[in-house]
């Protein structure tokens, strides 16, 4: 097979967009990504075949070879002739680990076709029908590659009436989601199966893979494969079945090149004015058009600095281009314009539309902004499925390295926006919150690999508050008594509060665009009409004053004390969600200098603090959902460990060989879930968590965890009352 040896040829065929594909691999963690990705590599004359399969070329990170997990998404080209023509594939390996789904969500906005990877024993799990439902919904076409077709023969020694038995039912698992899933205009052309040549099997760990109509037009049956097994020669099926021959021909044959796809994906995934003259040009994919850019990796080079990757949806990016960071009113310069061929980046001076470039000179991008030419529509707020739940706090052994920790904090939350890192001013701790135990576990490997000796904290479960019922308005006075402000809380609506966590609601949208949705969803126009503020963990400040003086003005002010509420609720100083705060009235006094911040704020915080307490608070802590894959017999072990740690069991399910157990389970008991389930099980379990529901702290216990929580903080131990913001009437 030809090898690509000069940049320049590949980059004749990046102008051809029919021989591109952008595509990218996804699946539940461990089912194979990276190894399939492995054989795509060696194929393409990256890596040299003997060392496929043990090499994990994506996984550069040495963290990531010790746990064999990929972390971060790499991207890379390859090089493929299929009929005589060469095609280039741009491929973006993606995480499988929910902890990690965010970068997955950013993944799938730069392509346009996925390879669905399924462990051929384990089946369809909890994290394959999370990303499928994240690709469809993104409009990205899925093809299935059936992994691990070894194990069904070796392991399970199953018959081949078994064998195809077992694949038809996964199969039909993964139409059943598409079918879920797509809209309806997609469920039937995209629906997978064999005699269309959209599935595939094989196994990547020993790189043999074919489709039926590769195995039809090379004479080989299935009873060829039991031979090869039979007789140890799986030389003879990598040599005849090569597995990258069968991936990258299922994904040029079934995936779109690029200027077809972006014409039904621009509408759903971009939310400007479809007939503007950007919009037309994304469609077309138009390499003269102006230049549009969703960015959907963020990497901190110390050589080079910050390197933006992601899609160019339109036009053609050149060094020494000047772009805009939309919406942030930032101008840049390019200063190169590269691509990635794993981890080494080359050079090419400048692409075209439909192509995945890496660009440096733009050291303020993060992940999911929109560089273009001129002023657009931002592509929408990319939506992470999860939100950060569990937090720690570290300081630097040596006072001589805090520094250099603010600087790679910064740098780590650059990379991975799903990590928060947050400063406490008055204990001056350093607090990264996320998705997880193990999250927050390799975000503390990073950091030790930059050499930084760091005391970590036992990781602490962020709890959130809210209210079950309208609270009564109070008159908050300003510390000077000059000025009264009216505040009265209710419930936010779940679903209100669902479209904000999606990102299809939020605080840059222009206001009349949100009285709208809010109106479709059941506001009265008044009320729709006067959203002030809209916090991203689900609160809404609304002004209901009629012909307030001086409002205008004070406007931030008030903006800031609610802020502060919502950042801190009163029951434990936690975040709060679900609140919908009304400012009912206000009286401000006339002169400017008694309405400062300093006045307005306070007034602000204490009537909402009073109306809050008035509301019935509770506490919600995070439940995450918990899918266990178990042979039939250790069932009840596992689900006496789920409930033995306040978890529910929601569905138990048995398939051929083993029995799916499904429940919900409080992330503030899953500290040692590891240790137990493995004791329990004998290490016989498959299981993955991920962030399902915020639900209200059993009453039995939620005084105890307030307590905790208040002095761990260092607050006052007892909860304030309604007296201690505002005087009773």
């Amino acid at each position: 097979m030809p090898r690509v040896k000069k940049i320049s040829e590949v980059l004749d065929i990046l102008r051809q967009k029919d021989q591109i594909r952008n595509i990218g691999i996804i699946a539940h963690v461990d089912h194979g990504k990276t190894t399939t990705t492995d054989s795509l590599l060696a194929a393409a004359g990256l890596l040299s075949p003997t060392l496929a399969g043990k090499a994990l070329a994506l996984d550069y990170l040495e963290e990531e070879q010790q746990r064999q997990m990929t972390i971060k998404a790499a991207n890379i080209s390859l090089y493929y002739e299929m009929d005589g023509k060469p095609y280039i594939i741009n491929l973006i390996d993606t995480p499988g680990h929910v902890d990690f789904s965010g970068r997955v969500t950013r993944a799938l906005r730069a392509i346009d076709g996925a390879v669905v990877v399924v462990d051929a024993v384990e089946g369809v799990m909890t994290q394959t029908e999370t990303v499928i439902r994240q690709a469809v919904q993104e409009r990205v076409k899925p093809v299935l590659y059936i992994n691990k077709i070894d194990r069904l023969i070796k392991e399970l020694r199953l018959t081949p009436e078994k064998i195809q038995e077992t694949l038809a039912r996964i199969v039909l698992d993964v139409n059943r989601l598409i079918e879920m899933y797509a809209e309806p205009e997609y469920r039937e052309q995209w629906k997978v199966s064999f005699q269309a040549g959209s599935v595939a099997i094989g196994s990547a760990k020993d790189r043999w893979g074919f489709t039926l109509q590769q195995a039809q037009k090379k004479g080989i049956k299935f009873s060829d494969v039991l031979k090869a097994f039979a007789n140890n020669d799986i030389d003879w099926l990598r040599e005849n079945t090569p597995l990258h021959e069968a991936i990258l021909e299922m994904v040029i044959t079934h995936h779109p090149p690029p200027h077809i796809a972006q014409r039904y994906r621009i509408p759903k995934i971009w939310k400007g004015d479809i007939d503007s003259d950007v919009a037309k040009a994304m469609i077309n994919c138009d390499e003269n058009g102006p230049i549009v850019m969703a960015v959907t990796d963020v990497k901190v080079d110390p050589q080079a600095g910050i390197v933006a990757t992601g899609r160019l949806f339109s036009g053609t990016v050149n060094e020494g281009d000047y772009v805009l960071l939309v919406g942030r009113n930032i101008r840049k310069r390019i200063q190169q314009v590269t691509v990635y061929m794993g981890p080494n980046r080359e050079i090419v001076g400048s692409l075209p539309a439909g192509n995945i470039p890496a660009l440096l000179g733009i050291d303020e991008a993060r992940a999911g902004d929109t560089i273009a030419s001129v002023e657009t529509y931002p592509f929408e707020s990319l939506k992470y499925v999860s939100e950060p739940v569990v937090t720690i706090s570290i300081e630097p052994k040596h006072s001589k390295d805090l520094p250099k920790l603010v600087d790679f904090l910064n740098k780590l939350s650059i990379e991975d926006p799903t990590l928060v890192t947050t400063v406490r001013p008055e204990t001056g701790e350093y607090l990264i919150s996320g998705m997880g135990t193990l999250h927050l576990e390799i975000a503390l490997t990073w950091i030790a690999k930059a050499g930084l000796e760091v005391v970590a904290s036992k990781p602490i479960i962020l709890y959130r508050e809210t209210i079950l019922e309208k609270g009564k308005v109070f008159e908050g006075k300003s510390p000077n008594r000059h000025n009264k402000i009216y505040m009265q809380v209710e419930p936010l609506e779940e679903e209100i509060i669902e479209l904000i966590r999606r990102g299809e609601l939020f605080d840059e949208m222009d206001r009349k665009q949100v009285a709208k949705i809010l109106r479709e969803h059941g506001w009265d126009s008044d009320m729709a009409r006067g959203v002030w503020t809209i916090d991203p963990r689900g609160n809404i400040l609304v002004d209901m004053t009629k012909g307030a003086q001086y409002l205008q003005e004070s406007k931030m002010m008030i903006i800031g004390g609610f802020q502060r509420v919502v950042q801190e609720g009163p029951l434990a100083g936690e975040a709060m969600r679900g609140i919908k705060a009304i400012l009912v009235n206000v009286e401000l006094h006339e002169d400017p200098a008694h309405r400062g911040f300093a006045q307005i704020a306070p007034a602000t915080w204490r009537s909402l603090y009073a109306s809050i307490l008035s509301a019935n608070p509770i506490l919600l802590e995070p439940v995450l959902k918990i899918e266990a894959k178990i042979p039939p017999d250790l069932m009840g072990a596992v689900t006496s460990v789920i409930t033995s740690k306040r978890g529910r069991i929601l569905q138990v399910a048995q398939q051929e060989y083993i029995t799916v157990v499904t429940g919900e389970i409080p992330a503030a008991e899953t500290f040692d879930l590891s240790e137990v389930m493995r004791s329990a099980t004998m290490g016989k379990a498959f299981w993955a968590t991920e962030f399902y529901a915020w639900k209200p702290v059993p009453a039995s216990i939620r005084d105890k965890v307030i307590e905790e929580i208040r002095k761990r903080k260092g607050l006052p131990p007892t909860i304030p009352k309604i007296s201690d913001f505002v005087e009773e009437s």
